[in-house]
């Protein structure tokens, strides 16, 4: 991973909310170079354990800046899902070692994008509240209050990672619309006693509401369920969830000694912009929905993980309006399949008709014993199916792409977790993203194989984006088995047999194109990369 310097003046970008996503982009914008500030209301972060499943592309993430060492020892891996209907056990989707999700409570998951800042020199501002934003051409104006002081301050871009009641949404005046669930749900943290396991979390469903419950690191568990009918806005208490545990679980579990108990309501709402000029929104300020399938956390940190690398290059003057305008249709494509998902998923909880309820039910038990939600739904929620299907992945369509490549490489989509032969500390062999990946940098793969010893050049602006910093070149060589990848020696010629897959910094393929056909290559690298008269003026 590279870290580039800051080169030029210019203003900083502002951050409002440290949360996961606000911390997660102020620890990606230090790595571009970019002067940030991040803002928090809040004088210190809550040890409510709000999010809780973190899945596999997210983990990536957050290894990449550093959290490897923290996951392994406050994660809690998930070995699989188990559904019951009316206390009995109906299917079990369980997880490879690939897709397995990790139980990473929030404030673990803080503590660890907060140490990974302090390590790039950042640091939170607490106790500071954004009160006005006002708008120039090339920047930013910014009012804040910090205790009884307020300064009117100017920033080249501001970013809303500010939660479901953005502040920043509001003064943009984005509207914010969606449904809420009719039913109120409850939840608590607490000591379990009884006969379940901590390695899957288990699904009870009855005609009377949902139960889940989720092992925690240490021992104790998440209780979640919906609250009975005609609680309203009723606070529950423990003796009120234990009796929903014996009417809708398994039996013979008894709740102990709680950290925090807590009801609270469920939404499913979508920003009708994502952007208004140099403010942007990601996160719960973007979208929310129910945390059926444990999307929330992921979809935020992936936010600032699509925003990050495109501000710093047009911070930089790298970059323009093309590249920026990218973020709404990217995100807002995922955010919109997230909420549809999670909406399914949290209606068939609460079915309560005998027949919706046999439906259901088959239809678990079907996917269980064939495996079937292992070919696109599981791979969905680790978060390796994202893609993105907006025109700013150019297609060659002059020459069709050999089918081991068509099959490997798709526009739009994440590089794939190829095994690669690079040995880890552990001795495990690793995939292709966790060498290759970088949050700064594109990276063009020139992928060869077997075939003619003819050579072609580079894709036209290839040389110069090397020269500029904005690329760089990787070797990825398939002989029988054995898969090895290594930087390039800095050859302008390659192999007419070689296929070029340009990766950008948040591991999304951007073209592939046989060598003998480059085009997609040069018209992404002209298209988003090469600055332009837009570009400069974006730049403060």
């Amino acid at each position: 991973m590279h870290t580039l310097t800051n080169s030029r003046p210019g203003h900083p970008v502002l951050i409002v909310g440290a949360g996961p996503v606000g911390l997660t982009l102020a620890s990606l914008l230090h790595d571009q170079g970019v002067p940030t500030r991040i803002v928090e209301r809040l004088p210190a972060a809550s040890p409510e354990s709000k999010a809780l499943l973190v899945w596999p592309r997210t983990l990536q993430v957050l290894r990449q800046l550093g959290g490897a060492d923290a996951i392994t020892r406050h994660g809690l891996p998930v070995e699989s899902f188990r559904y019951y209907s009316s206390a009995r056990q109906v299917a079990e989707l369980p997880f490879d070692d690939r897709l397995q999700p990790v139980i990473l409570p929030q404030p673990d998951v803080e503590k660890l994008l907060s140490d990974a800042l302090s390590a790039r020199g950042g640091s939170v501002e607490r106790g500071v509240e954004l009160l006005s934003l006002r708008q120039d051409a090339d920047v930013v104006h910014a009012r804040l209050q910090s205790g009884e002081t307020v300064t009117e301050e100017t920033f080249s871009y501001v970013v809303g990672c500010d939660g479901a009641g953005s502040t920043v949404r509001e003064l943009l005046g984005v509207s914010f619309d969606g449904d809420t669930y009719p039913t109120n749900f409850w939840l608590v943290d607490t000591k379990v006693t009884g006969s379940v396991s901590t390695s899957s979390v288990h699904y009870f469903c009855s005609p009377q509401g949902v139960l889940v419950l989720i092992g925690l690191p240490g021992g104790r568990f998440r209780v979640f369920t919906s609250a009975p009918v005609g609680a309203g806005a009723e606070e529950p208490t423990l003796d009120a969830m234990q009796a929903l545990v014996d009417e809708r679980g398994p039996g013979g579990l008894t709740l102990e000694d709680p950290d925090w108990i807590s009801s609270f309501a469920v939404h499913a709402r979508l920003a009708d912009r994502y952007r208004v000029g140099r403010v942007f929104l990601a996160g719960n300020a973007a979208h929310v929905h129910s945390p059926a399938g444990g999307q929330g956390l992921c979809t935020g940190v992936t936010d600032a993980h699509n925003l990050a690398w495109k501000i710093g290059l047009a911070w930089r003057g790298q970059a323009g309006e093309a590249l920026l305008a990218t973020y709404e249709p990217e995100r807002s494509e995922i955010a919109r399949t997230v909420i549809k998902r999670a909406d399914i998923q949290t209606k068939a909880w609460v079915v309560r008709r005998p027949a919706a309820i046999a439906v259901r039910d088959q239809a678990l038990r079907l996917a269980s014993a064939t495996r079937l939600l292992d070919i696109e739904f599981i791979p969905w929620l680790s978060g390796f199916r994202a893609r993105y299907s907006w025109g700013a992945l150019i297609p060659d369509g002059r020459k069709p792409l050999r089918r081991a490549a068509r099959r490997q490489f798709v526009p739009g989509a994440l590089l794939p977790q190829i095994p690669v032969d690079v040995e880890l500390a552990d001795g495990q062999r690793s995939l292709l993203p966790d060498v290759v990946e970088d949050s700064v940098l594109h990276t063009l793969l020139v992928v060869t194989r077997r075939g003619r010893q003819g050579h072609v050049n580079m894709p036209e602006g290839v040389s110069q984006a090397l020269s500029d910093g904005l690329v760089r070149v990787w070797n990825l060589e398939t002989s029988g088995r054995v898969t090895a990848v290594s930087p390039a020696a800095g050859d302008s010629r390659v192999k007419a047999s070689s296929t070029f897959v340009l990766v950008r910094p948040d591991g999304h393929i951007a073209a592939v194109t046989e060598a003998t056909a480059p085009a997609a290559i040069s018209s992404y690298l002209q298209r988003f990369l090469v600055p332009t008269a837009e570009a400069r003026v974006l730049v403060p």
